[in-house]
């Protein structure tokens, strides 16, 4: 078959008598398709989605939207799934629910007597709102522990507890009917329906042994099986077409092998979609796609460590015939080049050190969605946007981050059902580079098409030093380029450049990220 190919050509910043290295987006190679990027309304929309309207909005503007102002330049990141937090009770508890902090405590639409309060969590259905009125279609509602009246310990964090699900044996079928209710109740209160639900968050994670810092429980690959079929069964009744996505893994390794766990905890894809694995089996199970859901935490360092264990991953999921999403990261502290977690950063430090993930995540492991933990976060590296409160949480301000939008590098311009092509890299002489797309301490490439033809070619510059970047492209209707560059520069979020044609050279500042969009 004749490629359709657009053909990159990468000078080394400088010198035209230096290596030169030659890209070819290879159209007749697809790889995944893109289902979405997203954050979550984790811990902060409860209190931001109550402060004053403009508040409100700026955080919402910058996280949903795909408008443009006048210059042409992005108003938002253009997120496309937001992630709501179905919260367990704490914050009714008080601090009786032994977590300290009240940012860190969720309301529960379920009351002691069993009717149902839907007024509540109001903070967070404002932001399901704002984001739909922004063009997001897509919803998905995440839990980290039962209600606190389903639970064993009457809490919705593990404290004085094991490794097992922090739920009473007999309120299975409550648990499913209440989220079914959820569901339910929030699509004909608020009009939002929820495309997908995870029942289980890190449940393979040490921190939800102990508890207290917030709500979580632990649970084994044979309570998850359990509760995802019930609940499958509750969905069939009621006529429910969410998605029930399995199993929210805090690290990687726990899907393909364990990692300071046992054998109850480990091997999720062999477990969950091995036909051989009878009591655990959920592939032929009605609204649970073929599909993994994991945190991309612990992973990120070494770099060879970054690149290996997503394809020992990709390789399982391969073997099994299972898609994938990355449904949570932020920084935490094994990330030691960029500091860890602590002290919220607005520069490019932790926005190329995120991007470099992405690239990984999508390129190694073959991501067809990423999401990043919560959408606004305080004084750690948690957050897209810092919020700044006042004492009683009543009202606050809002700033953005230059990780913010390098995110939006991607959501922006890589839309639902892209497609992400193969890249093949020649050096000067014409011999193939093995993994040309993918320096880690240069640059990083990965190109899309979009369903609407448009194509969106994301440029990772890690070095210290510029890059030329030159197109010579063989894509039938495409005649030019949008540039969209990220760097520390005041004034660079998204920044529009002036249109390039198709065959003159780019430069690519040092640390900075450059998207190209077709026109």
């Amino acid at each position: 078959m004749k490629y359709k190919a657009l053909i990159l050509t990468l000078l080394a910043a400088g010198t035209l008598q230096a290596q030169t290295a030659h890209y070819r987006i290879q159209t007749d190679q697809p790889r995944q398709t893109i289902d979405c990027f997203s954050a979550s309304d984790g811990w902060s929309m409860q209190h931001i989605g109550l402060w004053s309207p403009d508040v409100q909005n700026q955080a919402a503007d910058w996280l949903f939207s795909t408008e443009n102002d006048a210059k042409g330049q992005p108003k938002g990141i253009g997120l496309s799934l937001w992630r709501f937090n179905v919260g367990a009770g704490s914050q009714e508890q008080g601090d009786a629910s032994q977590i300290g902090s009240r940012w860190t405590r969720g309301e529960c639409f379920l009351n002691a007597d069993g009717t149902y309060n839907w007024n509540k969590q109001q903070g967070q259905r404002n932001f399901l709102r704002l984001a739909k009125e922004r063009g997001v279609n897509r919803f998905l509602a995440f839990l980290n522990s039962a209600p606190v009246y389903y639970t064993q310990n009457g809490l919705a964090t593990n404290t004085g507890r094991d490794g097992t699900f922090n739920l009473r044996p007999e309120c299975y079928d409550d648990f499913v009917r209440y989220m079914a209710d959820v569901i339910e109740g929030v699509e004909k209160h608020d009009g939002i329906k929820f495309n997908y639900i995870c029942p289980f968050n890190e449940p393979d994670g040490h921190w939800n042994w102990i508890g207290p810092k917030q709500e979580g429980t632990p649970a084994t690959n044979r309570e998850i099986a359990r509760t995802a079929k019930l609940l499958s069964k509750e969905f069939v009744k009621r006529g429910i077409d969410t998605q029930i996505l399995v199993s929210e893994s805090s690290d990687y390794r726990c899907m393909f092998a364990t990692h300071e766990t046992d054998w109850q905890r480990g091997y999720q894809i062999q477990t969950f979609f091995n036909p051989d694995s009878t009591e655990t089996y959920l592939g032929d199970t009605p609204n649970v796609p073929r599909m993994m859901a994991g945190h991309s935490y612990w992973t990120n360092t070494p770099l060879s460590d970054l690149r290996n264990y997503r394809i020992q991953l990709r390789d399982t999921l391969d073997k099994f015939g299972v898609d994938f999403w990355q449904t949570e990261v932020c920084i935490m502290g094994n990330d030691e080049e960029i500091g860890g977690g602590g002290g919220f950063d607005p520069t490019m430090k932790t926005a190329l050190y995120v991007a470099r993930v992405i690239h990984h995540d999508l390129v190694y492991a073959n991501a067809r969605s990423w999401q990043w933990w919560r959408a606004a976060g305080d004084d750690y590296k948690d957050g897209l946007i810092r919020y700044h409160s006042n004492k009683d949480l009543t009202d606050g301000s809002v700033s953005d981050s230059k990780l913010l939008w390098a995110l939006g590098n991607y959501s922006r311009f890589i839309r639902p059902g892209a497609v992400r092509m193969a890249i093949e890299a020649k050096d000067a002489s014409g011999k193939i580079i093995p993994e040309g797309d993918t320096d880690q301490k240069g640059l990083m490439c990965s190109a899309y098409k979009n369903t609407d033809g448009k194509w969106a070619i994301v440029v990772i510059n890690y070095a210290n030093e510029d890059k030329q970047f030159a197109f010579d492209l063989d894509v039938p209707g495409v005649t030019a380029w949008q540039p969209y560059r990220t760097s520390d520069a005041a004034n660079e979020s998204l920044m529009p450049l002036p249109t390039l044609p198709k065959e003159e050279t780019a430069v690519i500042p040092a640390r900075s990220i450059v998207t190209f969009v077709s026109k």
